[in-house]
């Protein structure tokens, strides 16, 4: 097989992808949705203080808002990219001309991905700007950290959709796909998360027994800390809790012990960078053994 990449042809597509959704308003609607949700989440998001929390408090907030509104959206945008232009007979059409599959895929996914980072970059980028204007002490670079690592959450879910997109043959099995790996993910993962807590019976540490409120810590199974490597979402909670301090609000992360070496900054970058490139390499795989 020629893997000589036609970078025009790539740009082409990727700016047809592009357009088609500024015309289509896409772009437009998630950068108001992502700035009005974080300026939301800053001035109404805690229950603890009234009016402008910084960024940090910010991205504690918007954390669990972030990976439940991108990972979906991006699923969205994925799903339907390849088999919707089979079953319009578009796709044909396309590969008619002198391009490879891998260069389509290279093209949908530069095309839709910059949809996704713009919308991103400038609605928290523009949120953050007025925040920063309302607060004291504002930490931009732990919030760029914030938003950069949005972005690769949301080309993770983007890479996945594509997958589901080569691999179904009808575009209302891939939308079904793409809503059970929503849920699964999603809310799905917590209730075996948290099955796996009980199922271990998590050790509860008496660290300072005083009168009769004993101060305990939990200390969490080995295989939990192994599942935050299994779940996208949860590599990218981590690394955002690794990365920026003090935004975890739990009543109870306090009595949790701190995590083994291996879960750091590091290790989860490196999971989710893996989320990324396995679903895109396995979507270059099937497009090319599929029969159009």
């Amino acid at each position: 097989m020629d893997f000589k990449i036609d970078f025009k042809s790539i740009y082409i597509l990727a700016k047809k992808e592009l357009m088609d959704n500024i015309r289509n308003k896409w772009v437009i609607i998630l950068t108001i949705i992502f700035t009005a949700l974080t300026l939301l989440a800053s001035y109404a998001g805690s229950m603890y203080s009234t009016g402008w929390q910084d960024l940090t408090a910010t991205i504690g907030t918007m954390n669990l808002f972030a990976q439940y509104l991108i990972s979906v959206i991006a699923l969205i945008l994925g799903y339907s990219t390849i088999i919707g232009e089979i079953e319009s007979g578009s796709m044909n059409s396309l590969l008619s001309l002198p391009i490879k599959r891998y260069e389509v895929l290279l093209g949908k996914l530069l095309g839709l991905g910059s949809i996704l980072a713009i919308s991103i970059l400038i609605g928290f980028g523009f949120a953050g700007i007025i925040i920063g204007f309302n607060v004291e002490n504002v930490n931009f670079s732990e919030y760029f950290i914030f938003i950069l690592a949005s972005i690769l959450m949301g080309l993770i879910f983007l890479s996945i959709g594509i997958l589901i997109s080569t691999t179904l043959k009808r575009r209302t099995s891939a939308m079904g796909t793409a809503i059970f790996v929503w849920f699964l993910f999603a809310i799905i993962w917590l209730f075996i998360v948290t099955a796996i807590i009980i199922a271990s019976n998590a050790q509860l540490l008496d660290v300072n027994n005083q009168g009769s409120t004993p101060n305990v810590e939990i200390t969490l199974p080995e295989v939990y800390y192994i599942s935050e490597f299994c779940n996208p979402l949860s590599s990218y909670s981590e690394f955002i809790n690794q990365n920026i301090g003090a935004i975890d609000s739990s009543e109870y992360s306090q009595y949790i012990t701190p995590p083994p070496g291996y879960i750091n900054s590091n290790s989860m970058l490196i999971s989710m960078i893996i989320w990324f490139i396995a679903p895109l390499g396995l979507a270059f795989w099937r497009f090319e053994k599929r029969e159009i």
